[in-house]
């Protein structure tokens, strides 16, 4: 139990000092925003900071720091360590950057960010790659809800109807302005979220019967997955994600100051990784050994361990209260996923979104491709949402070091981009490599690959920062 308190205590000291040092090296000021100086009256819209912190942590949320918090919990109290300093290191540095250089390129998404700060190879990729991951996590936001609805029901609802009043939900919120809807709705969404995980909270650290262990570097996995890279890539949305690159641009056109996004962007992230703590120490404590929670796990799959969970440790109120928070997560982040998806194809297509027809061309394919993918086994799409999701936040990091590398930032201070973004490339090319997914080699041959491929690219971005530096060096030679 100590652990898990210090971790927490560690993740709010961390909103304070790594992230002032985070704001610092941005160096936000007075410009306007794209609220202010566009204010389209769709997309562009001034939202209230508490407002706007609580819709980005709803569009973040999602089931990944739930299910993929409950999946790492798996590797044993480790976990924690990956979802503290995951999170301030790497994850609420990523939501920050992304959401403050999008603020600053009038809301762009991070497809055209990555075309101007990486060139017109990484804008076509990373247009293709955004939108397929939004796609893969709109439809894990429309199956996981579905199953827990129908779990809350009894199954009076079956799951395939639940899936038709998402998608039905999902295309009024994907096509109305943003006040109409997700600025209306989701502050209301989010007390409910932090509602329901300090419940769990309370539980755990409150009713005797539970215990959470506390953290060591002992591997606990009973299926002997190694935790590296497997545990990164497990969980995501706690600790660092990708998704969340596609969500900051919404936020930031709706800020009225940058001096907001600290707490908006930042606060959203370790908020998240809150949860995400809370649910992991919850597994373990809960089913009492990773063992446990890996056999439940497998035989009533993520949704019936939270139901499991939530309505055994609170009682049929607080499950009830629980389980409603699960359920709002991914619908919240499901709805936004598809937006953003409809904005990135908005940008690339040039087709004007101030008209309703122009966004139901979009809306509606989109949409349509989501309801045949709901047929694909779940864990098999968790397991591509995993990798595509810490793909995107390795190529987003390395955006967010350029745009340093181009502002003209100490050589010092890219660090702090371009760390993170040098361990996540290391994992990510090493899961794809030797996982059952991706190419099935040796472990050695994906280590190698991976930590290869790492070095690789921050030797190639320290080149771009001494060309940068020279080039910088003889234009004030010039003048």
């Amino acid at each position: 139990m100590v652990s898990f308190v210090i971790s927490l205590v560690v993740l709010v000291l961390g909103y304070f000092l790594y992230g002032r040092l985070t704001e610092k090296v941005f160096g936000p000021d007075d410009r306007k925003t794209p609220a202010i100086a566009i204010n389209d009256g769709v997309d562009c819209v001034p939202i209230k900071t508490w407002k706007a912190l609580l819709i980005q942590l709803l569009n973040i949320a999602g089931t990944g720091p739930i299910f993929g918090a409950l999946m790492g919990a798996c590797f044993g109290p480790v976990v924690f360590l990956w979802i503290v300093f995951g999170s301030i290191l790497g994850g609420a540095v990523h939501d920050y950057m992304s959401g403050m250089i999008s603020e600053r390129n009038n809301g762009a998404s991070i497809a055209e960010l990555s075309g101007i700060y990486l060139g017109k190879p990484a804008l076509y990729v990373m247009r293709v790659f955004s939108v397929l991951l939004l796609l893969l996590t709109g439809t894990v936001f429309v199956n996981s809800p579905a199953t827990l609805l129908a779990d809350l029901t009894d199954n009076a609802v079956s799951t395939g109807i639940w899936i038709v009043i998402i998608l039905v939900y999902y295309v009024l919120a994907t096509l109305l302005p943003i006040d109409k809807v997700i600025g209306r709705f989701y502050p209301v969404f989010g007390v409910i979220l932090i509602v329901m995980a300090l419940s769990i909270a309370g539980g755990i650290m409150l009713l005797p019967q539970y215990e959470v262990p506390e953290v060591s570097l002992s591997n606990l996995n009973p299926t002997g997955l190694p935790i590296w890279p497997f545990m990164f890539i497990t969980v995501a949305c706690g600790a660092i994600s990708g998704f969340h690159a596609t969500q900051s641009p919404m936020m930031a056109k709706c800020i009225t100051s940058e001096k907001e996004g600290r707490k908006v962007f930042y606060g959203a992230m370790l908020i998240e990784s809150v949860i995400a703590l809370i649910w992991a120490a919850a597994g373990v404590a809960f089913y009492g050994s990773t063992q446990m929670l890996q056999g439940a796990l497998t035989d009533l799959g993520q949704s019936g361990v939270v139901y499991d969970i939530s309505t055994n440790m609170l009682g049929r109120f607080g499950g009830a209260l629980a389980i409603i928070g699960v359920v709002v997560c991914p619908i919240t982040s499901g709805d936004t996923a598809f937006r953003s998806a409809r904005l990135i194809l908005a940008e690339w297509t040039k087709l004007d979104q101030k008209k309703i027809r122009s966004r139901l061309i979009i809306t509606v394919p989109l949409l349509g491709v989501s309801a045949i993918l709901t047929q694909i086994d779940f864990n098999i799409l968790w397991r591509y949402f995993s990798w595509s999701n810490q793909t995107l936040a390795t190529i987003a990091l390395w955006v967010c070091t350029a745009y340093l590398i181009k502002s003209g930032r100490k050589h010092v201070y890219l660090l702090l981009t371009a760390m993170p973004a040098t361990f996540m490339t290391a994992v990510s090319v090493t899961y794809i490599i030797i996982a059952d997914e991706g190419f099935r080699l040796p472990e050695e041959v994906g280590y190698l690959t991976g930590i290869a491929v790492a070095l690789a690219m921050f030797v190639n971005f320290v080149t771009m920062y001494v060309k940068h530096n020279k080039v910088h060096v003889r234009r004030r030679r010039g003048k």
